[in-house]
């Protein structure tokens, strides 16, 4: 394994729940390579569970706010210039700064960015022009280095390529192969949310649609930025029996979790083109579960949709809408059945066995281009 070429994985997530990331550092280790996946420390993180690749987190303090992103990518760098990989692979903007400049210090380290978001264009940087502005000016100065750049759409793929002058390439955020388990869901029916707790993912109204829906149950699993607001919400309706929040859970029993739900829900709202154009690793993750999912209707939910009817689209998010559409798909068996074998059926074209052969001739073709 020593003379295997180093890769390391930087973001500024948690090695022990990024599901994406934890799919690429064991695609690239099966492939061969020595693969260090590179995070955060949490002060809730869970030991780290046994992989077959090396795990690093960096402990960062603040853990938050604009210090943070300082802070991390400074010592980002210094461990980057410390393991002098062969490659490094960024995680979005917020990690692209130490990597970029760790290849400019070790020029012979080759560097692929991978965009999980038009990072500019989330909805937690709306109204601040002087932090987009900053982020930007990272986009626009690292992006055209990088040997390769990878995204989760086409939609962003277009878009990206456009504006910063590169090909984007898409590696579409689909969960590995895995078994439906035999056991039955639970009673009532689960809609289930996975995910982060941020602005702009449709909670409250989730939440507040889950009075008028009297024959299923609410679990969130997660946690984020707006997580205590959503439990005041909670308690503030009296919905507690109603919505059950899960906390964080690791993707080795979340599998489970989901494919015991009825219904999975991705609800983001039209916040941003961040989101407009977005296609999440839980709208796949509900079709590996083998269970409908209910998604915004944007474009790359809509073309997905329109050919694999595995889910619907709504396009109003008020609670009142999404209860009418919740309650009309708990009376209505015949569609749901059809929606769920269709997700049981799709299990088998959109998965990561597939998917990694894509990011491995990507990885390949970066090695092998001049600095």
């Amino acid at each position: 394994m020593s003379d295997a070429p180093h890769i390391i994985c930087a973001m500024t997530s948690d090695p022990a729940y990024d599901q994406r990331m934890i799919r690429v550092a064991t695609s690239l280790t099966q492939a061969g390579y020595h693969v260090t996946l590179a995070g955060r420390q949490k002060p809730d993180s869970p030991p780290l569970p046994r992989r077959p690749f090396r795990q690093v987190r960096l402990d960062v303090k603040p853990v938050r706010g604009k210090r943070f992103y300082i802070n991390f990518n400074r010592k980002l760098r210094q461990f980057l210039l410390d393991q002098s990989p062969d490659l490094v692979y960024a995680v979005d903007l917020d990690s692209l700064w130490a990597c970029a400049d760790a290849t400019r210090r070790r020029r012979r380290i080759r560097l692929i960015f991978d965009a999980h978001e038009y990072f500019t264009q989330v909805p937690e940087l709306q109204g601040r022009p002087f932090v987009r502005s900053f982020w930007e000016v990272i986009a626009r100065r690292y992006i055209p280095k990088a040997q390769a750049a990878i995204t989760v759409s086409d939609s962003l793929a277009q878009i990206l390529s456009k504006r910063y002058g590169r090909p984007f390439h898409t590696i579409r955020n689909v969960p590995f192969l895995r078994p439906l388990p035999d056991t039955q869901g639970p009673t009532p029916k689960r809609i289930i949310y996975q995910g982060a707790l941020n602005k702009g993912r449709g909670l409250e109204h989730a939440i507040r649609a889950m009075q008028y829906i009297h024959d299923a149950q609410l679990l969130i699993v997660g946690t984020g930025d707006i997580e205590d607001r959503l439990k005041a919400l909670t308690a503030r309706l009296r919905l507690e029996n109603k919505v059950r929040f899960a906390g964080p859970v690791l993707p080795e029993k979340l599998h489970e979790i989901t494919a015991h739900s009825w219904l999975g829900i991705n609800l983001l709202e039209p916040t941003g083109q961040s989101y407009y154009y977005s296609l999440a690793n839980k709208f796949f993750d509900y079709m590996m579960a083998g269970i409908p999912s209910l998604n915004p209707d944007f474009p790359e939910y809509r073309r997905i949709l329109s050919q694999h009817p595995m889910g619907i689209t709504i396009q109003d998010l008020s609670p009142h809408a999404l209860a009418d559409t919740i309650n009309a798909l708990l009376h209505d068996d015949t569609r749901y059945r059809n929606l769920a074998a269709a997700a049981r059926r799709k299990r088998h074209l959109f998965h990561w066995e597939r998917e990694s052969q894509k990011l491995i001739a990507i990885v390949k073709k970066a090695m092998a281009a001049p600095r």
